[in-house]
């Protein structure tokens, strides 16, 4: 008896054997706002990473389509984790969930209250409440901002630590429906035991930040969302930069450093506990604005103004102590190179940053 379609038999068990122990292997990842700035810096990560596969939610009201990269690993599906029917998609496949969607900004926020409540709020509870009974996931991480709980003040300040009090005053929607986010995952964790971490974000900047990425929001935040991109695209053109307060200070993060950050949480996070994502280092707005024009070697003069009303946090940055110990996590990037690298990113994809802020002209005609 001829042993060939033994060997052939044998040879395609193995093969199918080997793609099942393969698929097997394979992380599954659930990202809610994943084609957004850090979002699609995650799916980039993960893709390089190893074999994943990354189901990307996303309502393009602060992205692009094509942030993400053209991969069959990536299922894209356009529109808010609160439609049902995008949640009824959902299913117990998933060994960790990124959860980025967010209604961006401050702003924004003060703009639009509803609408922060339904793309922020609302967003994490009904992914929580879809996903509660799942069984596979290991980790959900959900990003938070460290502008929450930060102590209101244009004093010295002092490294914000995890476990500070949060004020009952905030001073935004978005820093309101962030905490409760929180306030809903610890609620999930401890009822249901989702195993639930948040990581807050402090001011993350890099390549990949798009200004006027999306959809009319009401107001120019929409365009000028983020002070480093911002002052970046401005000193490419040699404008003004507007510094609102030179006494004002943030802890600026680049946002490679933050994927790592939320990999860390994922892989070693203890469920229901909190995370700085935070450089440490505190930098005037002032500073950071000298520093961009320096380095894009700009002609661009610095214009001092008046503080905004609104903002009460003026001076802050981020505790990385308890990140450090538990996670493994230090920022690597110092500011200067990250702002290197944000000039050039931004000169090389000036036309499609152009493009985006276009899109907007119709609702700001003194656009410069």
């Amino acid at each position: 008896m001829s042993r060939a379609p033994f060997v052939i038999w044998t040879s395609s068990f193995i093969r199918h054997l080997r793609l099942f122990v393969i698929r097997t292997m394979s992380m599954h990842y659930l990202i809610t706002g994943g084609a957004g700035f850090v979002g699609s810096n995650l799916v980039r990560r993960l893709l390089a990473d190893g074999d994943a596969h990354i189901t990307v939610v996303d309502n393009l009201l602060s992205s692009e389509r094509d942030n993400l990269p053209e991969s069959p690993q990536i299922e894209f599906i356009e529109g808010s984790i609160t439609d049902d029917r995008i949640l009824a998609r959902l299913d117990d496949r998933f060994d960790y969930v990124f959860h980025l969607a967010t209604y961006h900004g401050n702003q924004s926020s003060m703009h639009d209250p509803l609408a922060d409540h339904e793309n922020n709020t609302l967003t994490t509870l009904k992914l929580l409440e879809q996903i509660k009974g799942f069984g596979r996931i290991r980790k959900v991480v959900y990003s938070s901002a460290g502008c929450t709980v930060a102590e209101k003040t244009f004093d010295e300040a002092e490294a914000t630590s995890e476990d500070a009090p949060v004020s009952l005053y905030l001073d935004s929607p978005y820093q309101i429906s962030k905490i409760i986010g929180e306030l809903y995952g610890n609620y999930y964790h401890a009822q249901h035991g989702v195993p639930f971490v948040k990581a807050r974000f402090q001011n993350v900047y890099g390549p990949g930040e798009v200004l006027g990425a999306g959809r009319w929001r009401g107001t120019p935040a929409t365009v000028w969302r983020n002070v480093v991109p911002t002052f970046v695209f401005r000193a490419i053109l040699n404008r003004p930069l507007y510094v609102e307060n030179e006494h004002a200070s943030r802890d600026f993060i680049y946002v490679e450093d933050v994927v790592d950050g939320l990999i860390r949480c994922a892989e070693r996070g203890a469920p229901g506990d909190v995370f700085n994502l935070a450089s440490g280092r505190e930098t005037t707005i002032s500073e950071l604005a000298r520093a961009i024009v320096r380095l894009a070697e700009s002609q661009s003069e610095i214009k001092i103004g008046e503080q905004r009303k609104w903002d009460h946090s003026g001076k802050r940055f981020g505790s990385t102590t308890k990140a450090q110990q538990q996670l493994a996590f230090v920022a690597r990037l110092h500011l200067q190179d990250g702002l290197r690298n944000t000039i050039e990113w931004q000169r090389e994809n000036r036309s499609r940053i152009d493009a985006c802020i276009r899109r907007h002209k119709q609702h700001m005609p003194d656009l410069d």
